[in-house]
């Protein structure tokens, strides 16, 4: 869904009571979408998602690998801390752009893993030093382990259960005995709604990302994450809409899979890495999952 006009330019003078209205009407619009989609029990397919593929472009854009610098050492830390062998391999499922890539290449080799082909393109282009490939993070097979395996960021497009296990488990074939698998999440019982607003400029485009998250009542095990994009090239303004159905694990869930793939498990929190995206006031803890292969 595209709409375009060119009269008004977005920043932040305008009215804030306007873009909240037009934008509330988008994800009203966008969820019933989401709702049809899950009703006739339709998978939302990485195919489905403009996100990572029409528009992966914006990604380099709106997110600059240098802003998750500070995030990203702060999991280097914990791999170092916690590894009971010396890291020198790291394997990365669900990298996406390759953001925190651009960090941890400093420190190891890595190899990314993801199921978007527009998301890798930017990834490659960010990190040609990185091997890239594609795949699914919950079949992978890569007949190679590593010291360490990170999902930094995408763990929640593991939906059910059973899906975050068989992420789990992959991950732990591809680990050295002593190395360390590192899941950052959302816990069920800390998240919330809340909405986020992510900027970027360059050249003659400008971007504004909205994203309203939103727990079903029907489902509280996931939650919708609802994307307005605002595109101006030349002036010219399209809006699109993506939505994604995202799961929500509990604590005790997060331990139980941890444990059955055969992994000692510590948690820690993980502060403000979104935070100063979101519209409002709002919270958005998380939680850093750890996991080590005994030797």
């Amino acid at each position: 869904m595209v709409f375009y006009g060119s009269r008004h330019r977005y920043n932040a003078g305008n009215s804030l009571v306007l873009v909240v209205v037009v934008l509330g009407a988008f994800v009203l619009l966008t969820r019933r979408m989401c709702l049809k989609l899950y009703s006739e029990g339709l998978p939302m397919q990485n195919e489905k998602w403009i996100s990572y593929n029409a528009l992966a472009w914006t990604e380099a854009i709106i997110a600059r690998p240098e802003d998750y610098a500070h995030e990203t050492e702060f999991y280097i830390n914990i791999i170092r801390e916690k590894a009971r062998i010396d890291v020198k391999t790291l394997l990365h499922p669900g990298c996406g752009a390759g953001c925190n890539d651009y960090t941890f290449k400093k420190h190891f080799r890595v190899t990314g893993v993801d199921i978007s082909d527009g998301m890798l393109d930017i990834a490659r282009g960010k990190n040609p030093e990185v091997a890239y490939l594609h795949g699914d993070m919950r079949s992978l097979n890569l007949k190679e382990r590593f010291d360490a395996v990170a999902i930094p960021e995408s763990i929640d497009y593991m939906v059910t259960l059973p899906d975050l296990e068989r992420a789990i488990n992959a991950a732990c074939r591809h680990l050295n005995p002593g190395g360390l698998l590192l899941v950052a999440a959302k816990v069920r019982e800390e998240f919330s709604e809340n909405n986020f607003c992510y900027t970027g400029a360059k050249d003659n485009v400008e971007i504004t990302v909205f994203e309203n998250n939103y727990i079903p009542e029907k489902n509280p095990s996931t939650y919708e994450a609802t994307m307005i994009y605002l595109i101006r090239i030349d002036g010219r303004l399209s809006i699109q809409t993506d939505c994604h159905k995202l799961g929500l694990f509990s604590r005790d869930e997060w331990f139980m899979v941890f444990k059955n793939a055969g992994l000692e498990v510590t948690q820690a929190p993980l502060h403000g890495a979104y935070d100063r995206f979101i519209m409002g006031e709002g919270q958005y803890p998380m939680q850093v999952f750890v996991g080590v292969k005994p030797l």
